[in-house]
């Protein structure tokens, strides 16, 4: 399915938003996700379904001042 991650199209086989994070490579990293404008919580991320047209924003916190 065709989802947009982060401001760029993706083509990918995720169900899940826990699925897409760790095919995008995030693993067990701490992020915030937001699903179609909504936050979610960690705990959230396996019942949060993909759809086709979904658009996904992952935010990593970084180091540094």
């Amino acid at each position: 399915m065709k989802i947009t991650v982060n401001g760029e199209s993706q083509v990918t086989q995720a169900s899940n938003l826990q699925e897409l994070v760790k095919r995008l490579g995030y693993g067990e990293s701490k992020i915030a996700a937001a699903f179609n404008g909504s936050f979610v919580p960690h705990s959230q991320y396996i019942n949060t379904l993909l759809s086709e047209g979904d658009d996904i924003e992952i935010v990593a916190p970084m180091q540094g001042g």
